[in-house]
């Protein structure tokens, strides 16, 4: 076995793989969604977070995991589930219509090591937020968990995209970082280098589906504010839709009714 020291991975691939060669790809396999989509509805599961616990029977029982080892039953608690269908819904998508295909966090707590919890997905304001996900083949998501650069350019990308960028305490320095940005010859020329400049390739139009799915999960949230069981988060979900500045009383048109974007 060899005494030499492995180099950082970033390092050995950085070597043989260009940043724009990345970004390339991200260009071409990316799914956005259109911005016309985040207006109409920006947050679409604000009952759910990442670590949240899931429950049954309209939110009275929690949900139960038993391990086949153990035998002990834990309460499940969601991972990225609600966040994939917020994703999949916004760009028009069946759950069937993605296979290997991923859901990426645009905007979380940069940490490499694994170390930190992650305080941005972990809050409902931002977990199923659609200006905070991009759809990417799933190979390409561990260059978004685990370079920098791509991180930013697709933060960049998405404050220009839909006005907005996270504003959670967590990430005050990638917030600098971002702003204090100059020109990068990585950056792709068909990405936004301003707000509302241009659309990303990538863009999945709002379309009668979309409408249609939207007005169904804003009244299903309607509904679950007033019926759902002992469980339902009520104060989180209503702080999650006031900072989105969405109202449960408002009505959303329908595809029959609606102009086309």
């Amino acid at each position: 076995m060899s005494d030499e020291a492995l180099p950082d991975g970033l390092t050995a691939l950085r070597a043989h793989l260009h940043l724009s060669e990345v970004m390339r790809l991200i260009e071409r396999t990316s799914r956005w969604v259109d911005p016309e989509t985040f207006r109409l509805m920006p947050i679409w599961y604000p009952e759910h977070a990442r670590g949240s616990y899931f429950y049954k029977k309209n939110w009275s029982e929690p949900q139960m995991n038993k391990n086949r080892q153990t035998g002990h039953s834990e309460h499940k608690r969601e991972g990225n589930v609600y966040a994939n269908k917020a994703l999949t819904n916004a760009l028009g998508l069946r759950s069937d219509d993605r296979p290997n295909w991923s859901c990426c966090h645009i905007w979380g707590v940069d940490d490499a090591q694994y170390q930190e919890s992650n305080a941005v997905v972990q809050d409902r304001r931002f977990f199923s937020g659609i200006a905070n996900m991009v759809l990417l083949p799933t190979p390409l998501k561990a260059f978004t968990d685990a370079m920098p650069e791509v991180k930013a350019m697709l933060r960049i990308c998405a404050r220009n995209l839909y006005g907005w960028h996270c504003d959670h305490e967590s990430v005050a320095d990638a917030i600098a970082t971002i702003n204090a940005w100059g020109e990068c010859a990585a950056y792709l020329k068909s990405w936004p280098r301003a707000q509302g400049a241009s659309l990303p390739l990538g863009v999945m139009k709002l379309d009668d589906r979309v409408r249609r799915s939207a007005a169904r999960r804003l009244e299903q949230i309607r509904s679950d504010l007033a019926k759902a069981g002992p469980h339902y988060p009520r104060d989180g979900v209503r702080a999650a839709l006031a900072y989105w500045k969405i109202e449960t009383d408002r009505a959303m048109p329908s595809a029959e009714n609606a102009s086309p974007p």
